[in-house]
């Protein structure tokens, strides 16, 4: 007699309440322990466990993922088909679940090996940067940092980690001072102009842009002794002469930032940034929980925890307000909800619009699910403030910053913020990478990180295989983040993913 699988090894049931199963493989129509199912589930998709009456919600994570369109048997797909986002109530009970953090004794935190800067900061790789004040010189800084790498002069300078071109597509075409769009591009720009990964820099601009090269660097708040060199391409009479004089000016800097060297520093120095990308089913079962789990780890041991993407916390920001360490920092989370609301619709969009096509393919229905799942990437601490996009990290602990779900502004916000390192969870196999700071990819099942595994670092889908919990899982994540700190290359690294994905979040109108 041919045995049935249980339930319990058909699919994961993630909280007494919820009234759907995750796949653990694809499932094929058949009866299971007494469950009829009349259709194939995709591995990761979502089947009913009781019957659900149209216009009740669906639970999953105990949580309500979105209301059945129709009425929906026991053993059926659950997908969107049959299921739709609306809102409901949720009560936010700032501050609700606060409890105080047990921190590691100084003097037994973990350590790593990093870049001590003239004001405390720690940099985890060590760049000389080429920051563009404007589209128009973007060609001119890629031209020098290229002419650097091929000259060989880098062999000379082994703590340098390279030449980091950092062009954007703006800086004109709109508002000046006052412009809040212009604002967060000056945000984004001091931030990795003094980012700690940075040793020293060179602005480069056309001449006659908003976005003035001379405003911009008196605007900077740079370490003490940080070397600083700004020109423009029209005063020195075109792109070969900016590109000779550039790559002048960059050998200038090269032993000044050759004369840093690792050494060890408390764990308490680290700000690490956590995104999720190509979600799948799986991201809030093992890699979102894992690097939620390493981010406790780094905070107890003293460090930071950022993470952002706004629109995919949607749904599930009630969670993180009850762990507010204030109601004024909770306050701040409803309100920045409260303004992506009103942006959304000035294109007549909505926010449930986030799920990708590759979200949806991966078993997620909709913003409600998907932000269950990113929320987890927040681990178990307190919420210790919210920030505007690409304002500086000043505090320690878990911090939430306002930002797009779109990747790679995100990243740049949290970067620019003061990360040095990043970890960035996929389920369907984000390309990754964000110079100066170093990318850790951490894959949310097998089958992806054994299919692209030149691209991942971590296979989380071992939890999901039953090989690890996720507190052991987000031990190992820490670790690797230490080690990844102290030098060690990621895949992303290996393959120069990085250069393109510095995109500060573009708010301001075209003219």
């Amino acid at each position: 007699m041919v045995r049935l699988p249980s339930l319990d090894e058909l699919g994961f049931r993630l909280h007494a309440d919820d009234s759907v199963l995750i796949a653990r493989t694809d499932v094929a129509p058949g009866t299971y322990a007494g469950l009829h199912v009349p259709d194939e589930v995709p591995r990761g998709h979502k089947l009913a466990t009781v019957d659900i009456a149209r216009g009740a919600p669906v639970r999953k994570y105990g949580q309500i993922i979105g209301f059945a369109s129709r009425p929906i048997t026991a053993g059926e797909h659950v997908h969107t088909h049959n299921v739709d986002y609306q809102e409901f109530h949720r009560e936010h009970a700032f501050g609700a679940d606060v409890v105080p953090t047990e921190y590691v004794p100084s003097a037994q935190r973990a350590t790593f090996q990093g870049f001590v800067r003239p004001d405390g900061r720690v940099g985890t790789r060590n760049y000389l940067a080429v920051l563009t004040s404007v589209n128009c010189s973007a060609t001119a800084a890629k031209m020098i940092a290229r002419r650097i790498e091929a000259s060989g002069v880098l062999d000379d300078y082994p703590n340098v980690d390279g030449i980091c071109p950092l062009t954007h597509t703006l800086g004109c075409g709109h508002s000046g001072q006052g412009n809040e769009g212009f604002e967060v591009l000056r945000r984004a720009l001091r931030g990795y102009a003094g980012h700690p990964n940075i040793a020293g820099l060179l602005v480069i601009g056309l001449g006659c842009e908003v976005n003035q090269v001379k405003s911009l660097t008196e605007d900077l708040r740079l370490p003490p002794g940080m070397p600083v060199h700004a020109m423009t391409i029209q005063e020195l009479g075109g792109t070969k002469k900016t590109v000779a004089e550039g790559v002048r000016r960059i050998e200038e800097m090269l032993p000044i930032a050759n004369a840093f060297q690792r050494q060890t520093v408390s764990a308490d120095k680290l700000i690490l940034a956590m995104e999720c990308g190509g979600s799948d089913a799986y991201s809030g079962i093992t890699a979102n929980p894992a690097l939620g789990a390493a981010a406790d780890l780094l905070i107890r041991n003293g460090g930071t925890a950022v993470f952002g993407e706004t629109t995919e916390i949607y749904g599930a920001e009630h969670l993180l307000t009850r762990r507010a360490v204030s109601r004024e920092v909770g306050e701040k989370l409803v309100d920045r909800i409260a303004w992506w609301e009103k942006h959304v619709q000035i294109d007549d969009s909505s926010i449930n619009n986030n799920p990708s096509p590759g979200n949806k393919a991966g078993g997620l229905t909709t913003i409600l699910e998907k932000s269950l799942g990113a929320a987890a990437k927040g681990g178990t601490t307190n919420l210790v403030d919210v920030l505007q996009y690409a304002e500086p990290i000043t505090d320690r602990g878990l911090m939430f910053m306002d930002t797009p779900g779109y990747d790679p502004v995100n990243a740049t916000g949290l970067i620019a913020g003061g990360a040095q390192l990043l970890c960035f969870t996929t389920g369907r196999g984000s390309a990754f990478g964000c110079k100066p700071a170093p990318s850790i990819k951490l894959a949310t099942n097998t089958p992806l990180y054994e299919r692209m595994s030149d691209d991942m670092d971590i296979n989380c889908g071992v939890i999901a295989d039953g090989e690890l919990t996720v507190a052991e899982m987000g031990a190992q994540i820490f670790d690797h983040i230490l080690r990844v700190a102290s030098g060690e290359e990621t895949k992303s690294e290996e393959l120069g993913y990085g250069e393109e994905e510095f995109v500060p979040w573009h708010l301001s109108t075209v003219l």
